[in-house]
């Protein structure tokens, strides 16, 4: 496939990038500035909707690895110490318009099962657990909630893929569910969340949908 990482140089993002060339796809990444990956890179900001559109256009799928603050927000805060980081909603909306533009459907992006408490999980972590969690990492999920209802609103084919705590090292086999969080869920390899967004692309039942992922 021809796939467009965002992220790109990011802890996952670059696990994208390696893991989509050892599978033998023709890997493009968009990043804030020039680097090597091994692959065609597009040095674009969220910003710059011509250069986004160049570096989809005629992709099969968008890959987003987004961090939850973009470098810019340092600078940010010292201007307005009351702004909040817009990274993932800035980016959902970049890459729909992107994909609008030149007609691409399909989007697999990275949220984070820390952000909802739902029937997947235990009593404990329902009531304590993800609570205390929301309230330390507040800014980061109601960015990450926006940025999914600009990916539901937005007519394109999206997945997310929900971790938990990400860790490095390597593959192991791991758990997956669709809408609802993984029972026990601590954590998952950033090489496991590429894994998951590769796996996205070839599961048709997973368009559409939240999909928890966890060891």
């Amino acid at each position: 496939m021809k796939l467009t990482v965002f992220g790109a140089t990011g802890g996952i993002g670059t696990q994208l990038i390696r893991q989509g060339l050892a599978r033998g796809h023709e890997m493009t990444a968009v990043s804030r500035r020039p680097v090597e990956l091994g692959c065609a890179v597009v040095v674009a900001g969220l910003d710059d909707a011509a250069a986004l559109a160049g570096a989809v256009a005629g992709r099969d799928a968008v890959l987003s690895a987004l961090g939850l603050r973009a470098p810019e927000m340092k600078a940010r805060r010292r201007r307005d110490p009351a702004a909040r980081s817009t990274v993932q909603a800035d980016g959902a909306r970049a890459q729909a318009a992107a994909m609008r533009a030149t007609g691409v459907r399909r989007i697999v992006s990275v949220d984070a099962a820390g952000r909802v408490a739902d029937e997947g999980d235990g009593a404990l972590t329902r009531a304590v657990v993800k609570p205390l969690l929301q309230r330390l990492l507040r800014e980061g999920f109601e960015d990450l909630a926006e940025a999914e209802r600009v990916l539901r609103a937005s007519g394109a084919d999206w997945t997310l893929i929900a971790p938990p705590r990400l860790t490095g090292g390597g593959h192991r086999p791991y758990r997956a569910v669709l809408d609802i969080n993984v029972r026990g869920a601590r954590t998952l390899s950033r090489a496991d969340v590429a894994d998951a967004m590769f796996r996205a692309l070839e599961e048709p039942s997973w368009v559409g949908r939240r999909v928890s992922v966890a060891y």
